[in-house]
């Protein structure tokens, strides 16, 4: 099944149901970027607008497979901007609360100035490819439903060898060459392995608390080139930054998450 049909909502009525579908999960539980982008579509809907500029999300509840309804509110209609907020609703309980700004990101222009590029990576065949392993549970099932390809020094992981520095930097894009669109970018944010695993430090993963994505603009085809970063793990918690950029070289996304760390 496409991205595109996993993440489908069904407006009719001024109902917005949706389902979340097998294989989008991590240990069980759909993948938080995933969850994120079946709610940002509708909120799209109910604005009347293409594109998610800002979207957090409050993770309540974990999500399983199966039917969800969403119900977008509009806060605001501005000249530019219309935030929505929406509950993600599972069949018995609420499993994430979103907030966002939605617009046509075709349209919005302003003066230019990036003060930072796209991570260095070797090219995508030269980067370990990260594939499910049923036998032992990781990846898990979700890294079926992309291509992921980890930067050599940031994959020393995955053979028991962390490299110290909670980065992880790498490719991506969504499999069988299905374009990847505004709400697969929310996907993304969220795609990636937990940059802990490279901190050496107790390895687990890391239940998200509040993701924000930002979107800076409609991704061109191909690979999109991520880095994803840490700088404080404390208090039980860490914050995750990512940068995602498309194959012409210009920043798409950014990201900010916060999670729970190992106990112990």
């Amino acid at each position: 099944m496409s991205f595109f049909d996993a993440t489908a909502v069904d407006t009719k009525d001024m109902s917005y149901k949706a389902a979340i579908h097998e294989g989008w999960d991590v240990v069980g539980n759909a993948n938080g970027g995933y969850l994120m982008a079946i709610g940002a579509r509708a909120m799209a809907a109910a604005a009347e607008l293409p594109h998610p500029v800002t979207v957090t999300a409050h993770y309540l509840s974990p999500g399983r497979p199966g039917p969800v309804s969403i119900t977008p509110q509009i806060v605001k209609v501005g000249r530019r901007l219309t935030t929505v907020r929406a509950t993600l609703q599972g069949p018995d309980k609420p499993l994430i609360e979103l907030l966002g700004s939605f617009s046509d990101l075709n349209r919005i222009e302003g003066p230019v100035r990036v003060d930072a590029s796209p991570p260095d990576l070797p090219p995508p065949e030269d980067c370990p490819l990260t594939v499910p392993n049923q036998e032992v549970g990781f990846p898990p099932a979700m890294m079926g439903r992309v291509e992921l390809r980890l930067h050599p020094d940031d994959a020393q992981f995955l053979a028991g060898n962390p490299s110290g520095d909670p980065l992880l930097r790498g490719w991506i894009r969504l499999i069988n060459d299905e374009p990847m669109d505004v709400f697969g970018l929310l996907l993304a944010t969220d795609a990636f392995p937990p940059t802990i695993f490279n901190a050496k430090l107790p390895v687990a993963w890391t239940p998200t608390v509040e993701l924000t994505a930002h979107v800076r603009g409609v991704p061109e085809p191909g690979w999109l080139r991520c880095r994803f970063s840490t700088r404080f793990i404390s208090g039980g918690m860490m914050e995750e930054d990512g940068e995602l950029w498309d194959s012409s070289g210009r920043l798409v996304a950014q990201s900010r998450q916060l999670a729970l760390t190992p106990q112990g």
